[in-house]
């Protein structure tokens, strides 16, 4: 079973609530935290396949703190843990295998920005320290893909200077210069160069070492004047250590998700119910690349969906335990 459904959650030609309630009833089955979860809420038998999407239920993502949320026995091949000061309990994600992985990863990135002629420029402070981390992981893995051997991460404390871009634009390359916010934010207060006028930025949210919250216009018109790039060139990117997917904001602050995955928005008091749009909530996020471990989560992040279906990220519902893409704080609605 397990394999079949590894060949259908990338397939597009396929309904996503024909796979959402494969994948649901799959990990219903062999996942023994949401079994527990799903038995809770009464809901002990498999969900047909015309089911509303509403009815799948979202477990809450602080569980990858407190248990193991695997839906395979034995051994993980690969372990993710989230960013955290010492004092945090971590999250867990455990994968049986880095092929799904790799491929949500690729399909996502790729979508974007051509192989065949782009190089990534990373620059990650406060995640080097986390030997676990899925963001340094995913960057490295794109860092490979590179056949030119251009692409790398850039030196900690150091400006993006002329010299780290030259081999780039002598090789024809577009770079993509991909950050944690506040280690751009750092790259302009040490006075980088500007980049090439056919350069985009992709930045991943907030960092642990933070020492301001900046809003997400703030932190975009910055990227824009420092760099010399139009607003349409500064990018974002929304991922976690619990998600397998990544969702990308194109030259705005508007998310859209890949076809195998579903966000929604929310109501905190009652998760099952689906928020209009312009109506703030918990997101929720079906993920199918978690196939082995649960693609169903409520996060405590707060967002907002537009009329289009694309989200926005807000902030969180609780101040304390924040992480990492959280710092971002933005109460503008408008597109």
């Amino acid at each position: 079973m397990s394999s079949e459904l590894e060949q259908t959650i990338f397939d597009n030609s396929l309904d996503f609530r024909k796979r959402a309630v494969d994948v649901f009833n799959y990990q219903r089955s062999h996942n023994p935290v949401y079994k527990v979860f799903c038995d809770t809420l009464a809901i002990k038998k498999d969900i047909l396949p015309d089911s509303e999407i509403s009815r799948l239920p979202l477990i809450p993502i602080r569980v990858f703190k407190e248990a193991e949320i695997k839906s395979f026995t034995g051994d993980a091949e690969l372990e993710f843990h989230s960013s955290g000061t010492s004092s945090m309990q971590q999250s867990r994600h455990f994968l049986k295998e880095i092929s799904i992985y790799t491929r949500a990863i690729e399909k996502e990135f790729y979508r974007h920005f051509k192989r065949e002629e782009t190089s990534i420029l990373c620059y990650t402070p406060g995640y080097a320290e986390n030997p676990n981390s899925s963001l340094v992981w995913m960057l490295n893995h794109l860092i490979h893909q590179d056949e030119t051997g251009l692409s790398r991460f850039l030196p900690l404390g150091q400006p993006l200077s002329r010299k780290d871009i030259q081999p780039l634009t002598d090789a024809n390359r577009k770079i993509v210069l991909f950050g944690a916010a506040f280690g751009l934010i750092d790259l302009i207060e040490l006075h980088s160069d500007p980049l090439p006028e056919n350069a985009h930025i992709v930045e991943t949210g907030g960092m642990k070492t933070h020492r301001r919250e900046i809003t997400k216009s703030e932190l975009r018109n910055k990227l824009s004047e420092c760099f010399h790039l139009p607003m349409k060139r500064i990018h974002s990117e929304y991922g976690m250590c619990e998600l397998l997917s990544q969702s990308y904001a194109m030259g705005g602050e508007w998310f859209e998700s890949p076809h195998w995955v579903q966000v929604s928005i929310r109501d905190p008091k009652n998760p099952e119910r689906i928020c209009q749009p312009g109506e703030p909530g918990k997101i929720g996020i079906i993920d199918l690349a978690n196939l082995y471990s649960c693609s169903f989560i409520l996060s405590d992040d707060m967002g907002v969906m537009d009329q289009k279906g694309r989200f926005k990220v807000m902030g969180r519902w609780n101040d304390h335990d924040l992480r990492g893409c959280n710092f971002l704080i933005d109460n503008e609605l408008e597109g």
